[in-house]
């Protein structure tokens, strides 16, 4: 039963036509960080970046060199595109891709991590076999059909994205509008639609839209009857993010994967009209069966538990962050603060106040006056660097932040020395105030 339901193979015209766009995607996503000016930003203007706590040695490289970094990551986007050395191509671009989320956290998003894990799975997917320049120059590799886990590897995976998506905005500031309020106040201005989106209306639209969407879409489109509405309201829903909350190639990619929903008749018409439907439903058991299987458990038991860790840290993790990334908690909160940094001189008793413009971005700013874990790193470098320059230090921050709007509280505990405190990424840091704290 079980060698059935995943080897048993099926016509591969969704992947096939998925390579192709999804190469194009990583191309363009590349290409446009650089234009955009996101690269500028983000990883050539400051002098260091926030990069995900143990992954400190991971730098962007000296001077213009990220220009060329990506540049390169955009050619293996295009080799991916046309399936030209695919295997070594979509390998590279997914560490290039992999390196560049894990050196910074100041533009933390859900869909970068996103990205990971699919171009992870597409490592592992035979998605060259057709319409390829690998085929052309090697016809030995040509084929129309897959193995059925290679489509539900992926649907499982965006099964998981969108549930979780849906289960973190059942929380109050999301359901009685606050957020949505706050994220299309600034969208005023919007050629046509500016005060349309101001109406409460569409606020409790696109609220409780949101929830029935991410929970419903993904089973929707698995039952035939209502694929073809589904995916009507998913072209609709995922336009609409993109020209209104600009989110680069996230509502492209989405629309991508539901290829994996529609029949391989109906893709190849569209996209493949000359190449043959496979029709067997022939079961063909690798080798490798067994690792397969279980590489295959541990890594959805893992998706399935990441989301989840923040229940096991005290208070909210709104306001503490801890458990927040790798959970699929995409755009469900406002954060705005501000901090002082106090750096004392341990024998002289010497204070120096910290001119956060000497060091940070105002993009990295915002994330060391709002974020504990980057706060405490730049305690940390500060320490560092204090030290470098003979002087033993304590590193004190005194941090207000304000969640949706509402008023500002202190979240570090000002008398606590960030740069003493050690960090644990499986227990609650006890230097990060009480949410409820007045």
């Amino acid at each position: 039963m079980l060698n059935k339901f995943l080897f048993k193979h099926i016509d591969n015209s969704a992947l096939v036509v998925f390579r192709i766009i999804f190469g194009l995607l990583c191309f363009l996503e590349s290409v446009g960080a650089i234009f955009t000016g996101w690269v500028k930003d983000t990883l050539i203007e400051p002098a260091f970046t926030f990069s995900f706590i143990g992954f400190e040695w991971l730098q962007p490289l000296p001077g213009n060199g990220m220009y060329f970094y990506y540049v390169v990551m955009g050619i293996f986007g295009l080799f991916v595109m046309v399936g030209y050395k695919y295997r070594f191509s979509i390998i590279c671009f997914t560490f290039m891709w992999t390196a560049t989320y894990l050196m910074q956290k100041s533009a933390y998003n859900n869909h970068y991590y996103l990205l990971v894990l699919v171009s992870s799975i597409m490592v592992f997917l035979p998605a060259h076999k057709y319409a390829s320049l690998d085929v052309k120059l090697n016809p030995k590799l040509k084929s129309i059909s897959m193995a059925q886990w290679c489509k539900w590897v992926i649907v499982l995976q965006l099964f998981i994205v969108y549930t979780y998506a849906s289960l973190a905005k059942l929380y109050p500031d999301w359901l009685d509008n606050t957020f949505i309020e706050l994220l299309l106040k600034p969208k005023s201005n919007y050629f046509l639609v500016g005060d349309w989106l101001q109406q409460k209306w569409v606020h409790y639209t696109l609220t409780y839209g949101g929830i029935l969407f991410d929970g419903l879409i993904i089973p929707l489109l698995l039952f035939k009857p209502t694929r073809k509405y589904a995916f009507i309201v998913a072209l609709f829903f995922h336009l609409f993010n993109s020209f209104v909350l600009q989110i680069g190639i996230f509502p492209y990619l989405a629309l991508a994967f539901t290829l994996f929903f529609f029949e391989p008749q109906t893709i190849r018409n569209i996209f493949l009209k000359k190449k043959p439907l496979y029709s067997s439903e022939e079961v063909i058991v690798p080798n490798f069966k067994t690792p397969a299987i279980i590489i295959f458990l541990i890594y959805f038991l893992l998706q399935i538990g990441f989301p989840l860790r923040h229940y096991f840290f005290e208070d909210d993790v709104l306001w503490t962050e801890e458990g927040h990334r790798l959970s699929w908690r995409m755009m469900l909160r406002a954060k705005s603060g501000y901090a002082i940094y106090k750096v004392e001189n341990k024998e002289t008793g010497k204070i120096h106040n910290i001119n956060l413009d000497n060091y940070l971005t105002k993009k990295q700013q915002r994330s060391a006056t709002t974020k504990p874990d980057i706060i405490w790193q730049f305690a940390q470098r500060l320490k560092k660097q204090f030290k470098q320059d003979g002087q033993d230090v304590s590193v004190y921050v005194n941090c207000k932040v304000s969640i949706n709007g509402k008023p500002y509280k202190t979240l570090i505990n000002p008398e606590i020395d960030l740069a003493n405190e050690k960090w644990n990424p499986f227990k609650h840091s006890s230097w990060i105030l009480p949410s409820n704290n007045e």
